[in-house]
């Protein structure tokens, strides 16, 4: 009887953790967002002409080939070699195609059409044959090698031309990316043939699935050397994740390790990426249009103009991603931006005394500039919010020196906003610009346009909410609950206690306004300190709005920081928030 009783325990126990584990399997399989990708399409028939290799070259590597990608008559031009362009190698991972190099090279090859093939980029990619890597690591150093080929006969294709490159950019899709690392280890690879690293998906802390001594030896020889070799290693490196939609290769592999020694280094997730705003799956990664019109955007903005090929300063380099890929202000990348500009010109000048403005800028015949005079708004309060729903590339927001009511010059402050979706936003703390006057905002002529700007004045502390997480073991029983009853633009939910990967919640936001005609939009925004993870949600209100609430990466031991809910939301609006535990996302976490 009692070993009977005790086999009825052992087999609820098998059964409850069966359940478990296929809980945690749902929510790692179906638990996350719709994919918000849009498609890429090429505007003629896409051809991919294959690059003749050295004999010698051809035998040693049968199952490889090299690959240069074309469209019509693009295509047709550059099958008569030397080529004139810039170099790019695409290199697919895990039973990968070449073929995914279209939807980049199909976006490169219509911005080049748009400034009259000022500049042009040339896309390569290398046929793996489709290999398994990911399961059987064999083969990743007979690719690493090839590559080193590849890359070698590509810088051929073009000698002899006036703007000859003398190295290639390489992105590399999940093992793909890893295999670019890894060039760096060979004994004769030079490290000045690869100007620039971009990999998607690559898993570079340790493989998903370590099935065989070859693939974690690889591992291990990759990332030794990568540290080992930081300080000498120049080459800028972008490591773009998926997110949550990935759970092929988790986001949290794909952060590259933070040395202080290697600062050309940048590892983000596609929902932080400006203009991008998305999670993508493991596939859809490289044709999910709104990323690849970033990565694009980001290497025309690349170029030198005198060398007519990718800089060769690292810190151009890094700039530029960041301004693409980290946090943008809605203006061009400029390498040295003007911080003064003029403010002359017919112009009206109207003083704003208020601490709440809004202006509805519609068919506006002449250019306005207001100005808020700052010295007995430091004497109330803290910090001074502004957005714009005019999401051009002018600057728009500027302060005066030391100024009575107008000036004819002032210090651009666009380039230190930030585009979201609906709305450029800028926050300046007060203290920290004791030489600002006045802030000016300028409204320019429009016909036919219509956008709002506002701006407000407050105290941090009316802003800055704080928001304890509930307990690990809640099971979503109990929440806890905000309510900004205020009629503020901006607001930080400080989410308490909230830095474990374990940790899973979801945040609730119910919005109820006032009887308003026009449709309103809040945006809500997860700010993860640490790591460039964070994602967005706009919402209209009124509405009620799930968010998941979860990590990529855990807070660092040394890390004091706090992660936020930043609000920006609608005056006419009140705002309840609500978090729980999510128990099957915190299962879904400890299985994934």
């Amino acid at each position: 009887m009692f070993l009977h009783s005790v086999n009825l325990w052992n087999l609820a126990f098998y059964v409850f953790m069966v359940f478990m584990a296929t809980l945690g399997l749902w929510d790692v399989f179906f638990g996350f967002e719709e994919n918000k990708c849009s498609m890429s399409y090429m505007f003629e028939y896409p051809e991919y002409q294959k690059i003749e290799l050295p004999k010698k070259l051809a035998k040693r590597y049968p199952a490889y080939e090299l690959y240069l990608y074309g469209e019509g008559s693009y295509a047709e031009e550059h099958k008569i070699l030397p080529l004139t362009g810039i170099p790019v190698l695409f290199l697919p991972g895990n039973a990968g195609s070449y073929k995914q190099v279209r939807s980049i090279g199909s976006i490169a090859l219509r911005k080049a059409e748009d400034i009259d093939f000022k500049y042009h980029f040339d896309f390569f990619s290398v046929n793996f044959n489709e290999e398994l890597v990911a399961l059987y690591g064999g083969s990743l150093q007979k690719q690493t090698k090839f590559v080193h080929e590849c890359i070698k006969t590509i810088l051929k294709l073009y000698k002899g031309q006036e703007f000859a490159p003398k190295s290639v950019a390489i992105i590399g899709h999940s093992m793909g990316g890893l295999v670019a690392r890894a060039l760096l280890t060979l004994k004769n690879f030079k490290h000045d043939l690869i100007n620039l690293l971009i990999t998607q998906a690559t898993p570079h802390v340790a493989p998903v699935m370590p099935l065989d001594r070859f693939i974690t030896d690889f591992y291990t020889t990759v990332n030794n050397y990568w540290i080992l070799n930081a300080r000498h290693i120049n080459l800028t490196t972008l490591s773009v994740a998926g997110g949550f939609r990935d759970y092929q290769v988790r986001s949290g592999l794909t952060f590259l390790p933070k040395l202080s020694h290697h600062t050309s280094a940048l590892s983000v997730v596609s929902s932080a990426v400006p203009k991008t705003w998305v999670s993508t799956d493991h596939l859809s990664i490289v044709w999910c249009k709104q990323l690849q019109l970033t990565t694009v955007r980001a290497f025309f903005d690349l170029i030198d103009a005198d060398t007519k090929q990718i800089t060769q300063n690292s810190k151009k380099k890094l700039s530029v991603l960041t301004h693409h890929f980290i946090r943008h202000p809605s203006k061009h990348f400029e390498e040295n931006p003007a911080i003064i500009s003029d403010l002359t010109g017919t112009s009206m000048w109207v003083p704003v005394k208020v601490s709440k403005w809004t202006y509805v800028a519609y068919n506006e015949s002449e250019k306005i500039y207001f100005t808020f005079p700052l010295e007995n708004h430091r004497k109330i309060y803290t910090h001074v919010y502004c957005q714009s729903t005019m999401l051009d590339t002018n600057s728009w927001i500027f302060a005066c020196i030391n100024s009575t009511s107008m000036c004819q010059q002032g210090v651009d402050l666009s380039w230190k906003a930030e585009l979201l979706p609906t709305i450029k936003t800028l926050t300046l703390r007060l203290q920290d610009y004791p030489s600002l006057s006045h802030l000016v905002v300028y409204v320019p002529s429009v016909h036919g346009s219509k956008f709002v700007v506002d701006c407000e004045f407050f105290k941090k502390e009316t802003r800055s909410i704080q928001l304890p997480v509930t307990h690990l073991f809640s099971f979503g029983l109990s929440s806890r609950k905000v309510m900004l009853n205020t009629n503020g633009l901006y607001y930080n939910i400080e989410l308490l206690n909230f830095g474990q990967i374990y940790q899973a919640f979801k945040i609730n936001v119910v919005s109820k306004c006032s009887a308003v005609k026009e449709e309103i939009t809040s945006i809500y925004k997860l700010h993860i300190p640490w790591s460039y993870e964070d994602s967005l949600t706009v919402a209209q209100a009124p509405s009620s709005t799930e968010i998941s609430l979860k990590l990529h990466i855990a807070q660092p031991e040394n890390d004091s920081h706090v992660a936020l809910l930043k609000m920006y939301t609608s005056s006419d609006c009140r705002y309840e928030v609500t978090i729980k535990t999510s128990f099957s996302q915190i299962l879904g976490q400890v299985v994934a």
